[in-house]
């Protein structure tokens, strides 16, 4: 079982990383982009049978490690 975590920024909470890549899209030409947010994928394996408890386990990571939940936000994705 594979579990995908994005990780980013709460809204409100300024975003450098993402402003540097809206500028550079805008100097490229892309005129249409409007906002750039940047966060990161975290991809893991696990041994689990079941989806829930996988599930609660990957949640237990993010909400101790994988994410800073004060200026972050994550979603969890479970594939088979």
């Amino acid at each position: 079982m594979k579990a995908i975590v994005n990780v980013y920024l709460k809204k409100g909470v300024l975003d450098p990383q993402g402003k540097a890549v809206h500028h550079a899209l805008e100097a490229l030409g892309f005129e249409d982009v409007e906002d750039v947010r940047v966060g990161k994928q975290i991809v893991i394996d696990l041994k689990k049978e079941s989806m829930q408890s996988a599930e609660n386990e990957v949640k237990k990571m993010c909400e101790t490690l994988l994410a800073n939940t004060v200026i972050e936000d994550y979603s969890i994705e479970i594939v088979q």
